[in-house]
Parts: C-alpha cells; sequence; structure tokens
C-alpha cells in the first residue's frame, strides 16, 4: 500500500515558472475576480474545520494547524493560548497581524515535539498538495491526544465537477491574463486526489466521517473529514523522524 509515495510534482513550464510566486501571492489574498469568489466558496471549508469550536469566543483545546497559508483560518478560530501551525512559505504569515495569536511555528511537522499532544489537528485545501502524505497523517496520528480529532478539508480533486468549477472561474482567468493553460499549475500542486486522501485517512484512523459540498463524494466541489482513534502500530510505521512533506509553495 502507498507505493506511489513519496510522490514528485511534474515540472512547471517556463513561462509559468516566471510568474509563479506573483500569481500565487495574488491568489491567496483574493486579488482577483476568480480568485475572490474562490475564497467565498471555499468559507465552507473553513466554516467544517472549525465547528467544533465556532460558537465558543474563547477555547483551551490544543491546535496544530497543518499549512495555515495566509493564518485566514483564524477569522474562523476562537482565540486559544495553544494554537500552532505548519507552514513552509513564511511569506504568507510573516507579516500577518494574526500572527500574535500563534504559540508556535513550524516548518515542517517533523519539527513538532513528539511529546506535544493537541486536541485539535487540523488543515484547510492542503493534504492534496503533499508529496508523502501516508506519513504525514501518520505523524498527526501520534500527535493527537487520546480523544483528539484530526479535522480536514480539501477540494474534490479527480472528480468531474471539481475539474469544471476551476476551469470556468480560475482556470479561464489565467488564460485571459496570461494566455497559458492553468492546468499544468493544478497538477503540479494537486498530487493527491480526494480518494487517495480518503484511502490514507482511513488506513491510519479507526473512525472516519465524511461530509460533502454536493450530492455525494463524486457529485461535490468539497469534502471533509473528522478522523478519530489513530491506529498506532499502523503510525508508528509510517512515521518518519525528517520527512519533507509538501512544497514551500502550494495553492489552489
Amino acid at each position: 500500500m502507498f507505493d506511489n509515495y513519496p510522490k514528485s510534482r511534474p515540472p512547471l513550464p517556463d513561462q509559468i515558472k516566471k510568474i509563479y510566486s506573483v500569481h500565487y501571492k495574488s491568489n491567496r489574498e483574493g486579488q482577483t475576480t476568480a480568485s475572490s469568489l474562490a475564497q467565498k466558496m471555499e468559507s465552507w471549508l473553513h466554516r467544517k474545520v472549525a465547528g467544533d469550536v465556532a460558537h465558543e469566543k474563547n477555547t483551551e483545546k490544543a491546535t496544530l494547524e497543518l499549512g495555515a497559508g495566509t493564518l485566514n483560518q483564524l477569522q474562523y478560530e476562537p482565540t486559544s493560548p495553544s494554537y500552532d501551525i505548519v507552514e513552509p512559505f513564511a511569506d504568507l504569515y510573516s507579516s500577518s497581524p494574526l500572527l500574535e495569536r500563534i504559540r508556535n511555528v513550524y516548518s515542517d511537522i517533523a519539527e513538532v515535539p513528539g511529546d506535544f499532544r493537541y486536541d485539535r489537528i487540523t488543515s484547510v485545501a492542503t493534504l492534496e498538495h503533499i508529496c508523502n502524505l501516508p506519513e504525514v497523517i501518520a505523524r498527526s496520528g501520534l500527535l493527537l491526544s487520546e480523544q483528539g480529532v484530526f479535522r480536514a478539508s480539501i477540494p474534490s480533486e479527480g472528480t468531474f465537477l471539481w475539474a469544471l468549477g476551476w476551469k470556468l472561474t480560475t482556470g479561464m482567468e489565467f488564460r485571459l491574463r496570461h494566455g497559458l493553460d492553468y492546468a499544468f499549475l493544478m497538477k503540479h500542486e494537486h498530487v493527491n486526489t480526494a480518494d487517495e486522501i480518503e484511502e490514507a485517512l482511513d488506513y491510519f484512523f479507526d473512525q472516519v466521517s465524511c461530509k460533502v459540498f454536493g450530492l455525494s463524494r463524486s457529485i461535490s466541489l468539497y469534502r471533509y473529514y473528522e478522523c478519530r482513534n489513530p491506529i498506532a502500530e499502523r503510525c508508528h510505521e509510517f512515521s518518519s523522524p525528517h520527512p519533507k512533506y509538501w512544497s514551500s509553495n502550494s495553492f489552489d
């Protein structure tokens, strides 16, 4: 199982490499019409992940967010004295006023001390980017407290509806602005399909539930997973002491 991991990213054409960083930042900040619309749609992803604490003004629950990016998840979360993040691309969060709400910042989940335990490990549109997905999920399982929950939302990558959605919005805008095919970026960034992610979650957790933004898994734009009771033997088997999970550049 997982013989195709770690995965390698397809290379980007030179023309896209030249504008990659600029496009990446504008995409994350919602600076264009399509990316702004995408962020409004993606609020479903954020609200689902924060659903267990959203009604609270403050929470004592310890949280580790994977792929925190620009810290945009924090607008959906209550204040917590124990909110840590993993994010390899420091430029995304370094100037954010929300950084004061973060206790610890890690560039890789392998840096999190092994004796730390979290009530919540969360990710929003991150798991599809991770080249070494089994290891990051295994490591997450080992860092959860006894009653902890792994809460992850993802695009329904690999489905017709998801592909149609980005082609008619971000993909079309990208072609009009740059004359380039956005599919190269998507293939470079989204190395895992939604079904592959679910398979990995099912392998490492005894209890996995899924909700969709759509009619079903195959006819949806997004999925949300709650995972409980990590299977310790499997987590230990796949957890590596020094993995690198995703590149420093990733976006939807």
